[in-house]
């Protein structure tokens, strides 16, 4: 990030999760229907009561139980915060004080800088939107680039799509169009994830085992456009 952003827009950093409490609410979160439902109570529950079994069905921990469910609840207490953060999300930000925010304080974040004409950009957002709920932990968001032009000179930002990587705080990492993806527009969602994970911005819950599907041929497919050029904000 950029070192002369106000300091008015930090606050404390997202705190860490228990891998195991973000595994099952990312689960959760992906079976949530998007309407207009308050599905919270309802996830937090199915959440406990799958924590508790899990407890259960592991070592005994004698008196030791209820202290850990108590530490749980604490742990799930952040989650829901998180959710209301649209962790678990693909979500989309127009104003550029707030990305800032975002990039600077979350633990993890997958920033897509597009442009609503692009094709190339519209693909990388469907992709994207599959991945985002597999890994809770991590923020997921989209910027229009004319919203953000402050960002888009500071990064540097030439060509779309352009997808950047933030570890508490700092650009680790950036994709610049499809060269690293097979330099098509008919990859596959599971290189685009298995090229995230190689950037650390994806957390691998520790009680999960994530693989990367690259058998199955993509959905996504360009027409007339297939073999599109990358697209230049200086054009």
């Amino acid at each position: 990030m950029p070192n002369d952003e106000p300091e008015d827009l930090l606050r404390p950093p997202t705190p860490p999760v228990n891998p195991k409490v973000a595994s099952l609410a990312a689960r959760l979160s992906a079976r949530v229907s998007d309407d207009d439902t308050d599905n919270s109570d309802l996830e937090d529950n199915d959440l406990f009561e799958e924590l508790d079994r899990e407890l259960e069905d592991g070592l005994d921990l004698g008196g030791f139980r209820e202290k850990r469910m108590q530490e749980l609840k604490q742990e799930v207490s952040k989650v829901r915060d998180m959710r209301e953060n649209d962790h678990g999300k693909y979500s989309e930000i127009t104003n550029e004080k707030e990305v800032i925010k975002i990039c600077a304080n979350e633990a993890r974040c997958v920033v897509h800088f597009y442009h609503r004409n692009f094709l190339r950009c519209r693909i990388m957002d469907k992709h994207i939107e599959e991945i985002a709920p597999k890994y809770f932990s991590t923020r997921f968001i989209r910027v229009f680039v004319e919203n953000v032009p402050w960002l888009v000179d500071k990064l540097a930002i030439k060509v779309l799509p352009c997808v950047i990587c933030f570890v508490k705080g700092e650009s680790t990492d950036r994709l610049i169009g499809f060269e690293e993806l097979g330099n098509e527009d008919a990859f596959r969602t599971a290189t685009l994830e298995m090229r995230l994970s190689l950037s650390g911005v994806l957390e691998k819950p520790k009680d999960a085992t994530i693989t990367y599907n690259l058998s199955q041929k993509s959905a996504i497919r360009g027409r007339d456009d297939e073999n599109q050029d990358p697209f230049d904000l200086d054009d």
